[in-house]
């Protein structure tokens, strides 16, 4: 993550069921989804269009990355950005829920 997002606090919106950031009063987030284990689906990633090519969509799945594990939770990356994400730093790999379809692939 790029040093001028390290503190900049991530937000839990559960009523929208995503994980935000604000950068320059512009959201960016990531959309989940719990099911009925505890698994976290990851299932959409977004950032406002002011905000592209800042690497704000990548701060804010780092940093859900980091809450979750922080929680001991397991995810399912179904969003094609935060599976890019993972396979571009394995690391990662170990939250996500080795019954995730693809899990191989990363």
């Amino acid at each position: 993550m790029k040093p001028e997002f390290e503190n900049i606090a991530l937000v839990q919106n559960q009523d929208k069921s995503r994980f935000e950031i604000v950068v320059d009063g512009l959201y960016a987030f990531v959309e989940y989804e719990t099911d009925e284990d505890g698994l976290v689906a990851l299932v959409h990633t977004e950032a406002d269009p002011g905000l592209a090519g800042k690497g704000v969509a990548a701060a804010v799945v780092e940093k859900t990355l980091l809450q979750l594990e922080k929680d001991g939770k397991q995810i399912l990356p179904y969003c094609p950005y935060v599976f890019a994400y993972i396979k571009k730093h394995p690391e990662w790999k170990r939250l996500v829920h080795p019954g995730f379809p693809a899990y191989h692939q990363l």
